[in-house]
């Protein structure tokens, strides 16, 4: 697919791309875009990110791309994505057993240092690896300002952007792409001139007031349905009483009740976790519980009720925390830090109790699901 929109026009150009695609995928009926696009339905869980990874390595072997910008929609996907691009130490970097990575890694150049990366490394790797957070050029262009990426750059005499439009192999990928379709971060992407658009999410439409606009420019699905099936997502489990009536209980009262019985079922599976790995002598697994809140008020009332001592005897006192967009700065930013580092055995917490905060991009799979 080669960047011969200038020569044909850009409508003749993206129809006769389209073509091409819509041939081998009949799905595909739209880039919706102003560059090739095409959209990859993915279950949350099944490794959106592996999958990106993926698109890097064979592009730059069978293609010879060099370039990738990648999009997340915010903070705790971008931070996420630059672990997993650049940490080779990592269990979950993406380019583990890439020999031609070995020696050479991609360069990672993100939204908070492609200031210094540019002035000083960015040509010691053949491999140029973009990742920067959609939500922080949309809050840079509000009452219509330039985002910081397009300011005048001292070092090149132009703006960084306009050096990474003027590539002629620059791939975009979009991470949960269907924050990408409304924002005011939305031209800027276009204006990147990227050659073709890879797009992952869990949620192929844009939600209006008349209802779901599906996504037009899907060639692939793998569906949770299917997932479960195959087995990368847990088949979820229903925790439940016999001849339980639940209308003899105030709200609160059924909201410690669905507490209590999932730390129990969280503490039987402490004990068999650690019983497994100790008789196979492996590394043994962290579970933990996400409570899944109703608004940010009833989440403060479940923590208050896990924090205290009528609560297994305050033995969770210190090992819940709550996030929602509410929170703000350093509180925002160390209970992100939590997140990203819960699986590690060091991190005390068992309890995460959110409001609408991790339906993505967030991929910690050994938990129990409460929704009180």
């Amino acid at each position: 697919m080669g960047n011969t929109a200038g020569d044909l026009g850009v409508g003749s150009f993206l129809q006769q791309e389209l073509e091409k695609v819509k041939s081998a995928y009949p799905t595909c009926t739209d880039f919706e875009r102003n560059f090739p696009s095409i959209c990859f339905s993915l279950a949350t869980g099944v490794g959106k990110t592996r999958l990106m990874g993926a698109f890097v390595v064979y592009l730059y072997l069978a293609k010879g791309i060099k370039n990738f910008f990648i999009l997340a929609p915010n903070i705790t996907i971008y931070n996420k994505l630059i672990e997993d691009f650049s940490n080779s130490t990592s269990p979950k970097y993406v380019f583990q057993g890439i020999g031609e990575f070995v020696h050479k890694q991609p360069r990672i150049i993100t939204g908070d240092t492609y200031n210094t990366t540019y002035k000083t490394d960015i040509f010691k790797s053949e491999v140029h690896i973009n990742v920067f957070n959609i939500s922080k050029i949309n809050a840079e262009t509000k009452g219509g300002k330039l985002p910081r990426i397009k300011r005048l750059s001292e070092y090149l005499g132009d703006s960084y952007f306009n050096y990474l439009s003027s590539l002629d192999d620059l791939v975009l990928l979009m991470d949960e792409s269907h924050h990408y379709r409304a924002d005011r971060g939305m031209q800027v992407i276009n204006e990147l001139n990227p050659i073709l658009g890879l797009e992952l999410t869990a949620t192929p439409q844009v939600e209006r007031s008349g209802g779901a606009i599906k996504f037009k420019n899907v060639v692939f699905e793998y569906s949770l349905a299917r997932a479960i099936q195959d087995g990368f997502v847990k088949e979820p489990a229903v925790a439940t009483r016999k001849d339980f009536d639940p209308s003899h209980y105030t709200a609160d009262e059924l909201d410690r009740i669905k507490l209590e019985d999932g730390i129990r079922i969280h503490e039987d599976t402490k004990v068999a976790l650690d019983i497994y790995a100790r008789d196979n002598k492996v590394k043994p697994v962290k579970p933990f519980v996400l409570v899944v809140a109703q608004d940010t008020t009833h989440a403060g009332k479940l923590k208050q009720l896990i924090i205290s001592n009528a609560f297994f005897e305050g033995n969770y006192a210190d090992k819940v925390m709550e996030i929602h967009s509410n929170q703000l700065g350093e509180e925002k930013e160390e209970n992100i830090e939590k997140l990203i580092s819960l699986e590690n055995p060091d991190n005390k917490i068992e309890i995460v109790i959110h409001v609408n905060m991790l339906k993505e991009g967030w991929d910690v799979t050994n938990s129990i699901r409460l929704s009180p």
